[in-house]
């Protein structure tokens, strides 16, 4: 579909929605990034799995990556308040192939730095990480972290800084920390890390389809009456 017919659709589609809800689309999509992503290693507990979502979708996170080599990832809708409706899931779970290798290979493809969280490496403090560049920042499994597939994969290691007699905090706290603390920065920065234009109108056009009612029947119709000019 060109970009003169994803906009003529929204406009369209947009027309079925309050002036409230249109106004709010614009205005998260303003502090919407793909600059910064999540990538999760085999957590298996629902709990911190959708409290990683939502931390995504409040800090402004478009994708998060989701490796299931072992374990299930599963959200509940009563912790993500809705926020799986808003963020971009992209599951790698195949039969019988390393997940881990898909996934993180395909982002190093687009991009991305592999920045692997972990207390047994350290190279750089939370604080200390340049901005500089596309970063997929991963996190492991509740108990073991992340594999040593990802570890070795990794290009740089962050840790946050602690200083208490546990080890490490909690992964959806982890996530929300390395996200606070990054967002922020960005956003003082002179880096461009907001959405192109065209990325914009495609998330803004999924989002509306989210928002009113039988979405298909209308689009069906725009199609039609598109057609017929």
């Amino acid at each position: 579909m060109t970009t003169e017919m994803k906009t003529a659709l929204y406009e369209y589609l947009s027309g079925f929605a309050t002036e409230n809800k249109r106004s709010k689309i614009e205005q998260v999509l303003d502090h919407r990034t793909r600059y910064v992503t999540v990538v999760l290693e085999d957590i298996y507990q629902p709990q911190n799995a959708s409290a990683v979502v939502r931390s995504c979708d409040c800090f402004g996170i478009q994708d998060l990556y989701v490796i299931e080599n072992r374990n299930i990832f599963e959200v509940k809708a009563g912790v993500t308040l809705g926020a799986s409706k808003w963020v971009d899931i992209h599951r790698y779970n195949r039969a019988n192939e390393d997940n881990t290798v898909t996934c993180l290979t395909e982002l190093k493809q687009r991009g991305y730095r592999l920045i692997a969280t972990t207390p047994h490496r350290d190279d750089c403090l939370l604080h200390e990480l340049p901005l500089e560049g596309k970063m997929a920042l991963l996190f492991g499994t509740e108990e073991l972290g992340l594999s040593e597939t990802a570890l070795s994969m990794a290009d740089e290691y962050v840790r946050i800084p602690m200083f208490g007699f546990t080890e490490s905090f909690n992964i959806s706290v982890s996530v929300a920390i390395c996200l606070y603390h990054i967002i922020s920065a960005l956003h003082q920065s002179d880096i461009p890390w907001q959405l192109t234009p065209e990325e914009r109108l495609d998330i803004k056009l999924n989002w509306i389809r989210k928002i009113i009612n039988r979405p298909d029947l209308l689009e069906k119709k725009f199609f039609e009456e598109a057609a017929n000019r």
